[in-house]
């Protein structure tokens, strides 16, 4: 048995390697200079644009009316700082997981132990979620108008009087689908 692994081992190897053995004519070019008509955008100008599907100031209204949020950007996450919300202040966080599913986000609030249920957005099935004993924060997920999931997570300053954060979601939700399709 031992042998056939050598000789599977071997075998691999020398296609690896195989693979190795091409020379390629010509001599190495700085990026977006190869002489093609091809314009390659180097400046990353578009990569936040998830960010930008609802203004700051529509986030705001949203949440309570308020006029001081300043937006940042951390992974797969746009975030905002909502200084002048009910209760002192709030953030808001947007997710946007194109190869999501609702069952994944589901097994994965059940993980962390939150609270999920369904409920409906624009007709179609979507998670409503807590952690538990917090009434301060809420999050909603619901398909992408296209593929994927988008979410909302609305946090209010702990222990602070505030509207209920699930209809603040809800409606961020509700209107990011709207204005992506």
């Amino acid at each position: 048995m031992r042998a056939g692994r050598v000789a599977a081992t071997a075998l691999l190897l020398t296609l690896a390697l195989a693979g190795c053995g091409d020379k390629i004519e010509g001599s190495a070019q700085p990026l977006g200079q190869g002489g093609g008509d091809e314009t390659i955008n180097t400046d990353f100008d578009k990569l936040l644009r998830e960010c930008e599907v609802v203004a700051s100031d529509k986030i705001g209204e949203i949440v309570g009316d308020a006029k001081f949020v300043t937006g940042s950007f951390s992974g797969a996450v746009c975030m905002w700082d909502i200084e002048d919300a009910p209760g002192g202040g709030a953030m808001a966080s947007l997710n946007w997981y194109e190869m999501g599913t609702l069952n994944n986000e589901k097994t994965t609030n059940d993980k962390l132990g939150y609270l999920s249920g369904d409920i409906t957005v624009q007709g179609r099935r979507a998670l409503q979620v807590r952690r538990p004993g917090d009434n301060d924060s809420c999050g909603v997920t619901a398909p992408a108008a296209d593929v994927g999931v988008v979410g909302w997570w609305i946090n209010y300053k702990p222990g602070s009087a505030h509207p209920d954060p699930c209809v603040a979601a809800q409606k961020l939700v509700e209107l990011t689908l709207d204005l992506a399709r």
